[in-house]
């Protein structure tokens, strides 16, 4: 690794660091918030809901921006924008400002998370990218395990507007060195793609919107039918407009590639069931078993620590074996394990039975990230690499919220928070739909190429 190499690769690991564990630290603190802003459920609802709202609709055009004005401002400005939105939050006197806070957290976050994740893609080599990749998201992996353990530890120890005040003092440290050491770097459009951005935006707006709301609204609701048609009916214009395009923000020849479609639509199902799982184990543990908000976050590390240790050795692995091995046995990793948990989840339950299964979960889903990014990266032209990122980092939010709606529904159907029996007996039902879920993205990843047809594949759709 050269030092611009490692250089890259470190700050853009930190402040995808940054934005991944506010996404789960917020969660052990809503009780408090709660408590303390008189929030109503609804409201607090929508505090973590207006973050990954402008999260996801915004992912494709920060990938687009950033291509066309500069990888390294776009980003710099998305790490600033999220440091002045957590600032907001910490000081938000109502719960009012702190779902507006949250929602600009969300979009400085967007451009945080896909650009990162470009600039370190491009940085390195097909044959070394899958290393780098495994170490980017073992960063991330510290986060995902720190999140509830931070946001309980920091609620309980001092208060929870420091969960916010976190990520101020990193983003003014990380912005002076981006600008020292990232080279700028662009796509290859020298115009922007207006229709492009304004359909996808709004159509992805749409489908989360359904998503978020259907189990609040109903699924039969006027609100959340409306919504989730309008979504898909603008998704369908983007792909017309993009057809017939002459400088698409996405070109539509991609997906004739079976390294970028498979790998896409294999992340979508595995993040789903992982969200869908995360939502749920914390409050299980507290629900189900009566431990806090730090001691459940303590008992999540044998599940959440995998990333940090197994990402590095199975991106490493990924370079020479290919993706499609990782792909396929990842996530029936995780299926097994989430399996495991809904045959022995139960009221009472001893917690050290739980350990084995969410460390063969951890293991899973830790082979499946740097798989994942790896293929579709790998299937596209250096030059559009920006594109197919943006592409991958919306799949991973979409199957995230989808996941958690999903899981939620079959909660609502199986049980409740009457009682830790009624509460088990939800969560065995989300963890099915977890692990139905991590089937379907095993089933997505065994459609992936052999390792010697990707070159192939990929130079088929660079020459398009």
């Amino acid at each position: 690794m050269t030092r611009p190499q490692r250089w890259i690769l470190v700050l853009a690991a930190l402040a995808a660091f940054m934005t991944a564990l506010d996404t789960l630290v917020v969660t052990t603190a809503l009780s408090t918030i709660h408590r303390d802003l008189d929030a109503s459920v609804a409201q607090l609802e929508w505090t973590v809901n207006a973050y990954n709202l402008s999260f996801a609709v915004l992912l494709m055009t920060a990938a687009a921006l950033g291509d066309r004005f500069g990888r390294r401002r776009l980003f710099v400005g998305g790490i600033g924008l999220f440091a002045l939105a957590s600032a907001a939050c910490a000081l938000a006197p109502d719960v009012g400002a702190l779902i507006a806070a949250r929602a600009v957290q969300g979009a400085g976050a967007a451009a945080v998370t896909t650009l990162a994740l470009t600039l370190v893609s491009a940085a390195f080599p097909p044959e070394r990218r899958g290393s780098a990749l495994g170490i980017f998201f073992a960063v991330n992996g510290l986060a995902v395990a720190g999140g509830p353990l931070v946001g309980g530890a920091v609620t309980e120890g001092i208060a929870w507007p420091w969960i916010f005040w976190l990520n101020v003092p990193i983003g003014v440290a990380l912005i002076p060195l981006v600008l020292a050491r990232v080279p700028e770097s662009r796509g290859p459009d020298s115009a922007l793609d207006l229709r492009g951005l304004a359909l996808v935006s709004a159509g992805v707006l749409g489908v989360v919107w359904a998503l978020v709301r259907g189990n609040t609204a109903g699924w039969g609701s006027a609100e959340v039918l409306g919504a989730l048609l309008g979504g898909v009916a603008l998704v369908a214009a983007f792909v017309a407009v993009e057809l017939r395009s002459a400088a698409p923000m996405l070109p539509m020849r991609f997906f004739r590639s079976r390294a970028f479609s498979a790998g896409n639509a294999a992340i979508f199902c595995a993040v789903g069931s992982l969200f869908c799982a995360v939502f749920f184990m914390a409050q299980f543990l507290q629900a189900g078993l009566g431990y806090g908000p730090l001691g459940a976050g303590l008992r999540l590390l044998p599940w959440t620590a995998t990333l940090f240790f197994v990402a590095p050795v199975a991106g490493k692995l990924v370079d020479r074996l290919g993706e499609r091995p990782f792909l396929v046995a990842g996530p029936l990793l995780q299926a097994a394990g989430m399996t495991w948990i809904a045959l022995i989840a139960g009221p009472g339950m001893a917690y050290g039975q739980m350990i084995a299964p969410l460390m063969v979960a951890g293991v899973g889903i830790s082979m499946s990230f740097p798989a994942a990014q790896n293929s579709v990266v790998g299937a596209v032209a250096p030059e559009a690499i920006g594109k197919a990122s943006g592409t991958n980092s919306t799949m991973r939010e979409l199957g995230g919220v989808l996941g958690i709606a999903l899981g939620v529904a079959a909660f609502s159907g199986a049980g409740g928070y009457a009682s830790p029996a009624d509460f088990s007996d939800g969560f065995v039902a989300a963890m099915a739909v977890s692990a139905g879920l991590s089937v379907l993205a095993a089933t997505a990843g065994a459609l992936l190429p052999a390792r010697e047809a990707l070159l192939p594949v990929g130079a088929a759709v660079q020459e398009g």
